[in-house]
C-alpha cells in the first residue's frame, strides 16, 4: 500500500505544461471576469448576474485545482519554495477580481425584485442562497476600491503571518534524547505505552516552543489585529459576530451549545480524574497522560489493518462509504507517516476536479489514529455528497464541516465498543472519551482563548508570556478539577494552526458542535436504521446551500434551545459513568 498520496492526477509537477497553461487560462478568465463586471446591465438582471456567476465557476475551477497542487505539496514538504511562490502568484492573480466581485454583489443587492429574477433562471435557481446571502451581507462590504486593496494586502499581511507559523511550527526540531525530532512527531509520543516517554516527550515540547515563540507571537498578534480591524470597518459588533454571520449560524444556536456544555463539564472532570487515580496521580490527570493508553487495548494497526478494520464497520453502516474508502485506501488518496517538513495533525482536502479527496495523517499505528482516519474520511463522504453539486455550492460553513467526520467517529467507536468485553471494553470506552473530552473540553479553553485574546488584544501586544497565561486559565476553566493544575499546557496556541487565519476566526466551535450535531444524528440513526441514511445524505448535500439551523432541520433538529446539546451530551455522560463503573475499585 502506498505511504504517500498521489498528486500526478493533478500534475506532473510546476514546469508541467498542463500547470503553466492553466495558470495563463486563470489570467484570462479573471480578466474576462473583470470585464463582465463591467457590462452589467440593470435593464437585463437575470442576463448579467447568470453570465457573471458562470464565468466566477470557471475561475473557481481553475484555480481550485492550481492551488490543490500547491498547498498539498507544501503540506508533505513545507521548505517547497515553488510551492509557496506559485500560492502566492495564483492569489496575486485572484486578487485582480477583487473589485468586480464587490461590483457584482452591490450590483446583485441593489436589484429590486431579486427573487423573481432568480425564478426566472434555472441557473440562478441553484444559486438562490448564495444570491440572498450576498443580499443580506450587502451592508458589510466597502467599496471597490477598498475591497480590492485589503485582498491584496492580505498575501503581506494575515496569509504571510500564516505561513511563517506554518513554516515555524514545521521546521523547529526538537530536542530529544540526545537527538531531535519533528514537532509533529514529539507530539505523537503522547501516545507512547510507556509514562516516562510520555512525560519526557511533554517536557520536551515545552521546551522546543521557546525556540519559536516571540516569532509565532507576532504572527498571531498580527492576524488577530488584522481581524479586530476588518470587524470594525465592516460594522460588525465583533469577530465573533462576523465569524457567526460567516458561519450562517445564529447566537442563540452558539449560546444553546454552550449552555448545554458548561452543564456537563463536571461529569467530564470525573472522567479525567478517574483516568488520573488509575495511573498513579492523586492531583488530576496531567497534560501528558491524556492521550495515555489505557486497559487491555494494547493493538496497533498497519495501514493495511486500519483499512480492513475500517471497511469492516462501515460495510454494515453505509456500502456507498464502504466504498469510498475503499477508494481511497487503493487509490493513493491518503498521506499517512510524519516525517521532517510535513505539516503536523491531519486535514482531509476537497480535489473537485478529480472527484476525489486526498487526506493528511501522521500515523503511527494506535487506535486513535485509526480514528482520526475515520474522522478524515468522513470528510471525504461528506465531499462525494457535494461532487454533483456546482462548484460555487461545495463550501459548507465552519459548524457544520465537522459533522460527517465526528459522524464517522461515533460509527467507528460505538461498533468496536459493541464487540468489545472485559479489559479491552474499557480501553475503547477511555479511547472514545479521550476524543470527547478533547471536542467539549479541550475545545472549550480553545475558544475561551481566542474570545480573551480579541479582548485583550485591542488594548495592545501580547507578549509570549500574557499569552500563555491565557491559556492556561482558559485550560483551568474548560477542565477544571480533571487535570493537574501544574502540568498543563501553556502553548496550545503556538501549536495549533487553527488561530492563524485573517479569514477564519474561532475554528474552535465549530468541533464542539460537530461533535453534538453528529451525536444527536447518530442516534436518530439507531432510531431509524437504514431508513435514515437517506435524509443524513441530503443534509451533507444541502449544508453549503443553507443555514445550520435549515441544515437541521432536514433531520427535524430544533437548534435553538440546548435541549438537543443536552441529549447528546447526556450519551457521553452515560459512557463516562460505564467507565467509572468498569474502572471503580
Amino acid at each position: 500500500m502506498n505511504r504517500e498520496w498521489s498528486l500526478k492526477e493533478l500534475y506532473d509537477g510546476y514546469q508541467d505544461e498542463r500547470f503553466q497553461q492553466d495558470l495563463e487560462k486563470l489570467k484570462l478568465a479573471v480578466d474576462e471576469y473583470n470585464a463582465c463586471a463591467e457590462a452589467l446591465d440593470a435593464a437585463r438582471p437575470a442576463e448579467s448576474i447568470h453570465n457573471q456567476l458562470e464565468l466566477s465557476d470557471t475561475v473557481r475551477m481553475i484555480a481550485h485545482k492550481l492551488l490543490s497542487y500547491c498547498s498539498l505539496s507544501e503540506a508533505v514538504n513545507t521548505s517547497d519554495k515553488e510551492a509557496a511562490a506559485y500560492q502566492s502568484r495564483i492569489y496575486m492573480i485572484l486578487s485582480e477580481q477583487t473589485k468586480a466581485a464587490t461590483t457584482f454583489e452591490r450590483f446583485v443587492a441593489a436589484v429590486q425584485d431579486l427573487d423573481s429574477v432568480i425564478a426566472s433562471d434555472e441557473f440562478l435557481t441553484g444559486y438562490a442562497y448564495r444570491l440572498n446571502r450576498i443580499r443580506k451581507n450587502a451592508a458589510h462590504n466597502l467599496s471597490e476600491e477598498v475591497e480590492e486593496a485589503v485582498s491584496k494586502l492580505n498575501l503581506s499581511g494575515g496569509q504571510a503571518w500564516a505561513k511563517l507559523h506554518g513554516y515555524l511550527t514545521s521546521s523547529v526540531k526538537v530536542d530529544y534524547e540526545g537527538g531531535t525530532m519533528p514537532l509533529s512527531a514529539i507530539r505523537n509520543l503522547a501516545y507512547a505505552k510507556d509514562a516516562g516517554i510520555r512525560k519526557r516527550a511533554y517536557e520536551a515540547e515545552l521546551a522546543c516552543y521557546d525556540k519559536i515563540k516571540d516569532s509565532v507571537a507576532f504572527s498571531l498578534n498580527s492576524i488577530k489585529q488584522q481581524v479586530l480591524t476588518m470587524a470594525q470597518l465592516r460594522g460588525y459588533e465583533s469577530p465573533l459576530a462576523m465569524t457567526l454571520e460567516q458561519a450562517a449560524m445564529k447566537r442563540e444556536t452558539l449560546d444553546a451549545m454552550f449552555t448545554a456544555i458548561q452543564e456537563y463539564l463536571p461529569k467530564f472532570w470525573q472522567y479525567l480524574r478517574r483516568k488520573g487515580e488509575l495511573l498513579g496521580h492523586k492531583n488530576g490527570l496531567p497534560w501528558y497522560e491524556l492521550f495515555a493508553p489505557m486497559g487491555g487495548n494494547s493493538r496497533t494497526f498497519t495501514t493495511e489493518e486500519a483499512k480492513d478494520y475500517l471497511l469492516g464497520i462501515f460495510q454494515g453502516f453505509a456500502p456507498d462509504l464502504a466504498d469510498m474508502v475503499a477508494r481511497a485506501f487503493d487509490q493513493a488518496w491518503i498521506d499517512f507517516y510524519p516525517h521532517e517538513g510535513k505539516a503536523g495533525g491531519a486535514f482531509c482536502a476537497e480535489v473537485y476536479c478529480l472527484r476525489q479527496s486526498r487526506i493528511l495523517t501522521n500515523f503511527d499505528g494506535t487506535l486513535s489514529d485509526v480514528v482520526t482516519l475515520a474522522h478524515e474520511l468522513g470528510h471525504a463522504y461528506h465531499n462525494e455528497q457535494l461532487f454533483d453539486n456546482r462548484i460555487g455550492n461545495t463550501d459548507y460553513s465552519m459548524p457544520v464541516a465537522e459533522t460527517a467526520s465526528t459522524f464517522n467517529e461515533a460509527v467507528v467507536m460505538d461498533a468496536a465498543i459493541a464487540a468489545a468485553t472485559g479489559e479491552e471494553r474499557i480501553a475503547l470506552i477511555e479511547s472514545q472519551l479521550q476524543d470527547v473530552t478533547q471536542i467539549i473540553c479541550d475545545i472549550y479553553s480553545r475558544y475561551l482563548f481566542e474570545t480573551a485574546v480579541f479582548e485583550k488584544k485591542s488594548e495592545g501586544f501580547l507578549f509570549p508570556d500574557e499569552l500563555e497565561k491565557l491559556m492556561l486559565d482558559a485550560q483551568k476553566t474548560a477542565y477544571g478539577s480533571g487535570l493537574d493544575p501544574d502540568y498543563l499546557h501553556p502553548y496550545m496556541w503556538v501549536c495549533k494552526g487553527h488561530y492563524y487565519s485573517a479569514e477564519l476566526s474561532f475554528y474552535n466551535f465549530p468541533y464542539a458542535f460537530g461533535g453534538l450535531f453528529a451525536r444527536g444524528l447518530y442516534a436518530k440513526y439507531l432510531e431509524e436504521g437504514e431508513a435514515f441514511l437517506p435524509r443524513y445524505r441530503a443534509l451533507l448535500k444541502a449544508t453549503p446551500v443553507c443555514t445550520v439551523e435549515d441544515a437541521a432541520r432536514v433531520a427535524d433538529i430544533d437548534l435553538s434551545r440546548p435541549d438537543f446539546f443536552r441529549k447528546s451530551l447526556q450519551s457521553y455522560a452515560d459512557r463516562i459513568d460505564e467507565f467509572l463503573a468498569l474502572t471503580e475499585g
